[in-house]
């Protein structure tokens, strides 16, 4: 069978791995710098997905406001502390390995765009076991732009080899970025969405990974 693509890109936090409870310890360890209660996970994974700093932004907002210099200050910390338990409770969505199984077997190439730092989305995928899964892992500082610029995805595409690509993801960035790249766009509906999945203008949604290899099939 000739399948339709010979590139798969995914974004990685909320779209490859449940990242949520080691970001929501993050974000507690720096509210906890403050005195500040922390957060359960609930309340932290609609704060996901544009970015650390926001992340933290929100999650100040959330426990009494943002004191004067308080993101400056504490968002180097944050950042040190995931670093440090970047793989803790973090795993794979229900399905993927099978579902990358699969596209290995049809020949396909996957690939990695996140607007995580490389090194961290490098040292997350080498924790977990699937570094060498990808033909390619490009982060937020990678190529000197982010999602939902189009050149992370460009980029993602021509170091995995070139030809036709998807891109999956659970952001507006993510649907936003592959748009702009021309290519289609699969929004995973049990990532970190902050909104409805059918207000994201996504080409495409999936409830579960089980459901992509047979989308990428039909198009």
């Amino acid at each position: 069978m000739n399948f339709p693509f010979r590139i798969v890109g995914f974004d990685l936090g909320g779209t490859l791995i449940d990242t949520a409870g080691d970001l929501t310890a993050a974000v507690n360890h720096a509210l906890a710098r403050l005195d500040r209660a922390p957060l359960s996970e609930a309340q932290v994974r609609p704060m996901i997905g544009l970015g650390a700093r926001h992340m933290l932004e929100q999650g100040l907002t959330a426990t009494g406001g943002i004191p004067d210099g308080a993101v400056e200050r504490l968002y180097p910390d944050l950042l040190q502390f995931y670093a440090a338990h970047i793989a803790i409770y973090s795993r794979p969505f229900p399905g993927l390995i099978e579902t990358l199984d699969q596209l290995d077997e049809l020949g396909v190439r996957t690939a990695v765009a996140t607007n995580k730092a490389e090194g961290l989305a490098r040292q997350l995928l080498t924790e977990l076991g699937l570094a060498d899964r990808f033909a390619a892992v490009v982060g937020g500082d990678t190529v000197g732009a982010r999602k939902p610029s189009p050149e992370p995805i460009l980029a993602m595409i021509e170091q995995s080899g070139g030809g036709r690509a998807a891109f999956v993801g659970d952001s507006i960035y993510d649907v936003m970025a592959a748009r702009a790249a021309g290519v289609p766009s699969i929004l995973v509906g049990f990532g970190f969405l902050d909104r409805p999945a059918e207000e994201f203008g996504a080409d495409h949604v999936i409830g579960h990974y089980d459901e992509l290899v047979p989308l990428l099939e039909r198009l």
